[in-house]
């Protein structure tokens, strides 16, 4: 009896604050859910995917309209050249922090390093690019950026509406609220920032627990990306690029530099000169850097490579992450995270003669 006065009491006192709720989702049902071409995504996706429309209508209600994805989406964006991008990435600090995560993780990443073929250091290097060992993952709903995206920035609609409804099966899948999910403006999600597609495809409950948190359970995050290299073709032991010159105008194959149509021998006919041994059967992109300013430097990318730039499709961050692999193993192999922390250096007091400072 007790019981049932309190949570009358406790009724009366949030009613207003419950109405006022409610009225909001109506609000939104008015802006988002009652639109037509949101009444279409929520037919079509129901009669494919066994929701029920009630469902997504419930879902879809819930997210919140987010105007400055849409700015940041609008912003152009301009090229920076590798000599101003590899700083961000391949730094001391970033590959001291590399190092320590290694260590820490050290008998899952071996164990996961074996079972998918993919080099430690590759595997951490890419934790370190994206989210810098988990420490920036990204603080947005992934309902609300992606239903913004969706339905409000016609450039990228269709890919984002595939990746909405990707996102309603893996909440269904992990059985969590779709609200509980957070990541960057653009949806990509947990320590490897993987989209919902995939998600779904390669995510990993290493842990075994029933769910494969990429936000909370490094080993799931780590065993994720050594899956997603391994099923891109990541070849372990190989080399992933080296340096080359060129003797012609290879405009059209620097333009095709994200896949792997020619052979080295091909691309040697073309103008390519080795400037190491290569075998000239293997498959290689062509690609430069600026990496001085005013000077570029040319590179053959092999199948390592290539799988780097299914990741994220940029030569910037695919040498990036090489770059810092090899820091990473470098640091770890010299124990650089076991040894104290450098003291930082006094400052020198300026010494007074003569009556004037010097």
């Amino acid at each position: 009896m007790w019981v049932t006065l309190r949570k009358a009491k406790i009724m009366r006192k949030f009613l207003p604050l419950l109405l006022v709720s409610l009225m909001g989702m109506a609000h939104a049902d008015e802006a988002l859910v009652a639109r037509e071409d949101v009444q279409a995504y929520i037919k079509a996706t129901a009669a494919t995917y066994q929701f029920s429309e009630e469902e997504l209508v419930q879902t879809l209600s819930r997210a919140t309209h987010k105007s400055n994805v849409l700015d940041i989406l609008d912003r152009p964006s301009t090229a920076r050249p590798w000599y101003t991008f590899r700083v961000n990435f391949v730094n001391p600090a970033r590959s001291l922090a590399g190092a320590k995560f290694w260590r820490e993780h050290a008998i899952a990443i071996k164990e996961i390093s074996e079972r998918y073929g993919v080099e430690p250091e590759v595997i951490v290097a890419i934790l370190g690019a994206e989210t810098n060992y988990g420490k920036n993952t990204g603080s947005f709903h992934i309902l609300d950026v992606l239903s913004t995206i969706a339905f409000d920035y016609p450039r990228r609609a269709e890919f984002f509406q595939k990746e909405l409804t990707e996102f309603l099966l893996l909440a269904r899948e992990e059985k969590e609220d779709p609200m509980d999910f957070t990541g960057s403006y653009a949806g990509a999600m947990g320590w490897p920032q993987f989209m919902p597609s995939s998600f779904r495809q390669y995510a990993v409950d290493y842990d075994q627990n029933g769910h494969r948190d990429i936000w909370n359970h490094p080993n799931d995050a780590i065993a994720s990306v050594a899956n997603y290299l391994k099923a891109h073709g990541w070849e372990k032991g190989q080399p992933a690029y080296a340096a080359v010159n060129i003797n012609a105008d290879m405009s059209d194959i620097f333009a095709d530099k994200f896949n792997l149509h020619y052979t080295v021998g091909q691309l040697m006919q073309k103008g390519v000169v080795p400037i190491s041994e290569l075998n000239t059967e293997d498959k290689a992109v062509l690609f430069s850097l600026e990496t001085e300013p005013g000077f570029t430097s040319h590179y053959l990318g092999f199948n390592n490579f290539y799988v780097i730039t299914r990741y994220n499709k940029s030569t910037l961050y695919a040498t990036a992450v090489l770059q810092l692999s090899e820091s990473i193993l470098k640091s770890y192999q010299e124990g650089d995270d076991l040894k104290p922390p450098k003291a930082a250096a006094k400052p020198v007091k300026p010494v007074k003669k003569s009556g004037a400072w010097r």
